[in-house]
């Protein structure tokens, strides 16, 4: 990213409203390097969460911006959003995961109250078996959802606080306030 002194205002201050999403404790956020080449301006948040049943997932949401604009984003700011989770093998079997993992993004983007246009993605499901002398479980099951919409304005505190709840849906982390059936509070 190039000295935010220089950047555009929109830029700035789409990058403020990500940087002040506070994110619940499960969901660590850090900035990392963006992608250099997609567009004149970016920024990128990396994340990492682990759900109840030690599920874990990574992703990162990335900002992109054009002052120009570009026909396909049909505006001047993106967001895209790459998430990656491991599965057990039950829930990687089940049909409707792709759309369940869809929903899990679509779902965020409106409790959040994010204002966005030009959404889309996919979500795919890979299973791995290792052999030989290939060291982890004999088998792994993962989902990936990558997505990209235009956000209306720079007030991005809501996708920022969409793609943490996405993040948390992954790994099955319940609404905040909400205790997984069977986790009992010390007194």
């Amino acid at each position: 990213m190039t000295a935010m002194t220089h950047a555009p205002e929109l830029f700035r201050e789409a990058v403020a409203a990500l940087r002040a999403v506070r994110a619940r404790p499960e969901v660590t956020l850090e900035a990392v390097r963006p992608p250099q080449r997609l567009a004149p301006w970016s920024y990128a948040l990396s994340c990492e969460v682990t759900g109840p049943a030690d599920v874990l997932a990574s992703g990162r949401l990335v900002l992109l911006h054009d002052p120009d604009g570009q026909d396909a984003w049909n505006g001047v700011l993106r967001m895209v959003t790459y998430v990656r989770a491991e599965l057990d093998h039950e829930l990687a079997t089940d049909p409707f995961l792709p759309a369940v993992g869809w929903s899990w993004l679509t779902d965020a983007l409106e409790v959040s109250g994010a204002s966005y246009t030009s959404l889309g993605g996919t979500v795919t499901e890979t299973s791995s078996a290792r052999f030989g002398d290939i060291a982890g479980p004999a088998r792994t099951d993962d989902l990936e959802v990558r997505a990209s919409w235009t956000p209306v304005d720079g007030a991005l505190g809501p996708h920022g606080e969409a793609f943490c709840q996405l993040m948390a849906s992954v790994v099955g982390l319940p609404p905040v306030g909400v205790a997984v059936f069977g986790q009992r509070q010390g007194s």
